[in-house]
């Protein structure tokens, strides 16, 4: 049973890589008909994490996350990480082509993998998941990941393209992933040098402007540079 499928299931469909996105290759090639964005996880093991998950907290986000339904994920990773998960969540619904049945943001989670960016999250799993450290070495929070992660590409890897909106300078999510999606994990260049509010605030301008960032992969490529300077203020419309 998939967690991240609406149906359910992974069809079978064989696995035939396409060829990585590049600046040479782009010139000829289109890119695959579907993209899915993998969403890098917000802290709840920190402050902002601790006002939802504290005994106590009294919040609107913090009852739900409380009741039986519990609270939508992005909400809560939404409230924890501020403008840099609103970013990352509402380029993913402007610009994914998810394959029927997928949703169109998967969300890397401590300790459960790959869940749906709507799927609904309660106090006893978040609280889980704030114990789980997002670390490489760490089977816990790999193992599962990983096993996603397999799941999408033997059923989907032939046809879509995985778009991670996350940082790549560490190799905490990024080597699992790699090591499932090879050169076809792909990340927006645009984000080396930036911090978490930085790549935030570059989304959502992306999304007002409805201009797609360009990708390219992450295996092989630079994921350290200087930081670069802030975005400019958009100017104000006359009227």
């Amino acid at each position: 049973m998939s967690p991240f499928s609406r149906s359910g299931t992974v069809p079978a469909v064989a696995s035939a890589r396409f060829q990585a996105i590049s600046p040479l290759s782009s010139i000829f090639l289109p890119p695959p008909p579907h993209t899915i964005f993998i969403l890098s996880p917000a802290n709840l093991g920190g402050e902002r994490g601790a006002l939802l998950l504290r005994e106590g907290a009294g919040s609107p986000l913090a009852q739900q996350l409380r009741s039986a339904g519990g609270a939508p994920l992005r909400e809560v990773f939404s409230f924890i990480s501020s403008l840099y998960f609103r970013g990352k969540s509402a380029y993913a619904e402007v610009f994914a082509r998810p394959p029927p049945g997928l949703d169109a943001a998967l969300v890397i989670t401590p300790g459960e993998g790959l869940c749906a960016a709507g799927e609904a999250l309660t106090l006893e799993r978040a609280r889980a998941w704030a114990q789980v450290p997002i670390d490489d070495r760490n089977a816990d929070f790999t193992a599962p990941l990983i096993r996603h992660a397999e799941d999408l590409e033997r059923g989907y890897g032939a046809t879509t393209r995985f778009v991670l909106l996350g940082s790549v300078a560490s190799n905490k999510y990024v080597r699992p992933l790699t090591r499932v999606f090879g050169d076809h994990l792909l990340f927006p260049p645009a984000f080396i040098g930036r911090g978490d509010m930085s790549r935030g605030g570059l989304l959502l301008r992306a999304v007002r402007e409805g201009s797609e960032l360009a990708y390219a992969p992450v295996e092989g490529a630079i994921r350290h540079g200087p930081r670069v300077p802030r975005l400019p203020r958009l100017s104000r419309r006359a009227g």
